[in-house]
């Protein structure tokens, strides 16, 4: 049963701040997920406030030499945009894989990296560490789709598409408040459970995430994002990686891997890029670095499986890249 609640539309991002602040108040932006939050009692609401009416905060835009996508524009644009197709191919074919054609015409960026976990315990009648409990039940309980990598306390993985191929482009978001505006690279906004295992995002409750910033595409750069699910229909990712790999001649200059489905943020794995930098993308580079990758996990009972599937997926798709394909 759903809550009562108060629904504020305003048509100004100061009026939408004034009515932020109180801890029963929630935003609501594309809302694919925000009523089965509400039902399942995730968390509760005593005042929705609708961003829809500001539209200013929808589109792709030039600036300078890269690009700035308003948090409400829809992950089908952002997936459809021909400069995003054309200069940041992983975060178009991230787009591409969230949920279904129907959730990426309403859903939207700042939607998509603010999501709430999906871990079925978390989403149950569980009282576990991340709803203020005292432990995670994943941990001893069914966790075959959980965390191998950066798993202290909270075991979630974090279910954004988007968001991993944000960080390999060293994108940053903006975020306005009522003291102004602030800037936060992507790689800094998510919250890891060593420091705060109740919070998801870098947001206080005042604050509205308005845009995401692309850097200028740096030159003989080459992307991908490449997810393995259990349905191929629609599914959040078992192992899923996005790479941006910047190219001098046939040897890496350098380049970024990030992981999705491994960790309860956007995994960064510097050992990965430490075993690309300076070398030619052949199989031996590949297969040194797809180890790297993985070689700090700590898997759990039942998802052993994900150490070798993440090895073996960023392997041929750092292979595909060096093929141009």
């Amino acid at each position: 049963m759903l809550p009562n609640f108060a629904y504020v539309r305003p048509e100004t991002l100061q009026e939408a701040l004034r009515h932020l602040g109180s801890e029963g108040t929630r935003i609501h932006a594309g809302g694919t997920d925000f009523l089965g939050c509400l039902r399942d009692g995730v968390f509760g609401a005593d005042r929705v406030v609708s961003l829809s009416a500001l539209d200013f905060l929808r589109g792709v835009e030039k600036e300078g030499e890269g690009l700035r996508i308003g948090a409400l524009t829809a992950i089908t644009d952002v997936a459809r945009d021909p400069a995003i197709r054309k200069s940041y191919a992983a975060l178009a074919r991230g787009a591409l894989e969230v949920a279904s054609p129907q959730l990426r015409h309403q859903g939207t960026l700042g939607g998509n990296l603010c999501q709430k976990p999906r871990c079925w315990y978390y989403r149950g009648e569980f009282d576990c560490l991340r709803k203020g409990g005292r432990l995670c039940f994943a941990f001893k309980g069914e966790n075959q789709f959980h965390c191998i990598l950066g798993g202290k306390s909270c075991y979630i993985v974090h279910p954004s598409d988007t968001a991993p191929a944000l960080v390999a482009f060293d994108a940053s978001v903006r975020i306005a408040g009522p003291g102004g505006e602030r800037t936060v690279p992507v790689e800094r906004f998510h919250v890891p459970p060593a420091e705060d295992p109740r919070r998801e995002t870098v947001l206080e409750k005042d604050e509205i995430l308005t845009h995401v910033v692309l850097p200028p595409r740096a030159p003989g750069l080459r992307s991908s994002y490449r997810k393995v699910r259990a349905r191929k229909s629609w599914d959040f990712a078992v192992a899923g990686v996005a790479l941006a790999i910047q190219f001098d001649g046939d040897r890496v200059k350098q380049g970024r891997v990030v992981l999705s489905g491994a960790a309860p943020v956007p995994w960064r794995s510097e050992a990965a890029e430490n075993e690309l930098a300076g070398r030619v993308l052949n199989t031996e580079t590949a297969s040194r670095a797809a180890s790297a990758a993985v070689a700090d996990a700590r898997p759990l009972e039942h998802n052993r499986y994900k150490v070798a599937l993440f090895r073996g997926m960023i392997e041929e798709e750092l292979l595909k890249l060096a093929a141009g394909d």
